[in-house]
């Protein structure tokens, strides 16, 4: 079969936005990278980066088990 000229391209990076429970509004965004995740307060311009080694060391020692 030949090669499409054409093909599907995934996102470099997912956000999303987190939201109070309360009241909906909104608390921040959350950017997840192949490489880091990074936080944006509410009502802010620039994102704080941690990478992801520091991120899952972070996790697993203060993070709580939980079932899927």
């Amino acid at each position: 079969m030949p090669a499409s000229k054409n093909k599907f391209l995934e996102p470099v990076s997912y956000d999303h936005i987190i939201g109070d429970a309360a009241d909906g509004g909104k608390i921040g965004e959350l950017r997840i990278k192949p490489s880091s995740i990074l936080w944006k307060p509410k009502n802010k311009q620039q994102f704080f980066s941690v990478p992801l080694d520091d991120f899952s060391k972070w996790i697993e020692k203060y993070g709580k088990l939980v079932d899927k």
